[in-house]
């Protein structure tokens, strides 16, 4: 045997756990859960292939604002963590007195269990004893209570907010991080030249942050789409539907009413939306770092 050949051997041994690992953990769930989709499968014994029809089933109900609602959602959620979570990696790494304390504080959203965080949110829009309505009537912004959850606005926002709350800190520190690998001496020739802090942030700051930004955002952008715990904590999709998204409706699909076929059919729904949606989004990224290149 060829030292070559000997090295490939090697290669290919190093790769066959992770290889076994995609076959069986990744790939056939997603091929058994598109077979699925196909199906009439439910808690009955008997299974019959019915083709497109719990597709046709999916376009031919309210699926469709559900899918809008699920954008929407995603999209405010997404923006507002980056644009916050930007903001507050410039500001903790400024040299102020207490910086290591207020990166401390950072961290308690994304330390706490998540279902301990957002029950204590829940209990803040509760509109009798709720801190949130409290305070706002104490200020003179509101004349009685106001139940967060139990409107459709309202309770829409709230979920956004908490989502928010919890997914900031590892934005923070994400890009934290990528900031502190800036070398310093670009900001002092800027600050030799008499350039603000405005200025070094647009020129330099920011665009070499571009690749944190875009890794984090797809991240953010993926889990913030299949956030299940959050929305179902506080409302469980309501009220009156108005904030279930796509992950949710799956899940009264599939497992609150155990139509397990046309659950699949939106599980697989769901994989295609990111699937396009992060090729497309890799192939303007792409180009846009090709022309920058250029």
């Amino acid at each position: 045997m060829t030292r070559s050949r000997s090295a490939t051997l090697f290669a290919f041994a190093l790769l066959l756990p992770a290889t076994i690992y995609i076959l069986f953990i990744v790939a056939y769930p997603l091929v058994d859960t598109f077979t699925l989709s196909f199906t009439d499968a439910s808690l009955r014994r008997t299974v019959k292939w019915v083709g497109w029809v719990n597709y046709q089933k999916i376009f031919g109900g309210d699926f469709a604002t559900v899918i809008i609602r699920t954008f929407v959602w995603t999209f405010f959620s997404v923006g507002l963590k980056m644009i916050i979570g930007t903001c507050g990696a410039v500001l903790l790494n400024a040299l102020v007195p207490g910086r290591a304390l207020f990166r401390v504080l950072t961290l308690p959203p994304w330390i706490v269990p998540m279902a301990i965080g957002i029950f204590m949110w829940g209990w803040m829009y509760n509109g009798q004893f709720g801190m949130i309505s409290g305070i706002l009537q104490n200020v003179g912004l509101l004349d009685r209570p106001l139940a967060w959850l139990a409107y459709g606005g309202t309770a829409f926002g709230a979920t956004i907010l908490t989502d928010v709350w919890i997914g900031v800190p590892l934005v923070t520190l994400y890009l934290l991080a990528a900031i502190q690998s800036i070398p310093k001496d670009l900001y002092e020739a800027a600050w030799t030249d008499g350039a603000g802090r405005f200025y070094r942030f647009r020129r330099i700051t920011l665009p070499l942050i571009v690749p944190a930004l875009v890794t984090m955002s797809m991240l953010s952008l993926i889990a913030t789409f299949n956030s299940f715990d959050i929305i179902w904590i506080l409302t469980q999709g309501g009220p009156n539907g108005q904030t279930t998204t796509m992950i949710i409706d799956t899940y009264k699909t599939a497992i609150g009413s155990y139509k397990y076929g046309e659950g699949a059919a939106r599980a697989v729904m769901i994989c295609l939306f990111l699937s396009v949606f992060c090729f497309f989004y890799f192939r303007v990224i792409s180009k846009i770092s090709s022309g920058e290149a250029k």
